[in-house]
């Protein structure tokens, strides 16, 4: 089995997936954290919020290593849930270039994105 199968016959899952868009903290790249916050989310959220299957996203800003004294791998990581992939797929579809428009904005550095199916939710 995949994983895509066990979590929906299991129902461990809930029916969620969600897109995570990762910064990696680099020295050499400029991150203007206000503007993502404040200008960047903002749209995000006014476009993809009223779309069909929008179940919330969160916006985790690194503060440390796993050790201390380290510096966080990754400046800022945002997490947007949908009810399916397919819902997901449509949302960011049709919004995807005026996101990726506003990047250049607040930094020069190429996000890693990933689309993940929740196996666990408690």
């Amino acid at each position: 089995g995949t994983l895509r199968g066990w979590a929906r016959d299991t129902n461990r899952g809930a029916g969620m997936t969600k897109i995570s868009i990762l910064y990696p903290n680099h020295k050499s790249s400029r991150f203007d954290m206000c503007h993502y916050v404040e200008t960047h989310m903002s749209l995000a959220i006014r476009l993809l919020g009223p779309q069909p299957g929008y179940q919330g996203v969160s916006v985790d800003g690194g503060i440390g290593g796993a050790e201390a004294g380290t510096d966080a791998p990754v400046v800022v990581m945002c997490h947007f849930s949908f009810d399916s992939m397919e819902t997901l797929m449509a949302a960011f579809t049709a919004h995807a270039a005026t996101l990726r428009g506003d990047i250049p904005n607040y930094t020069e550095a190429k996000p890693v994105i990933q689309v993940r199916e929740v196996l666990i939710s408690r």
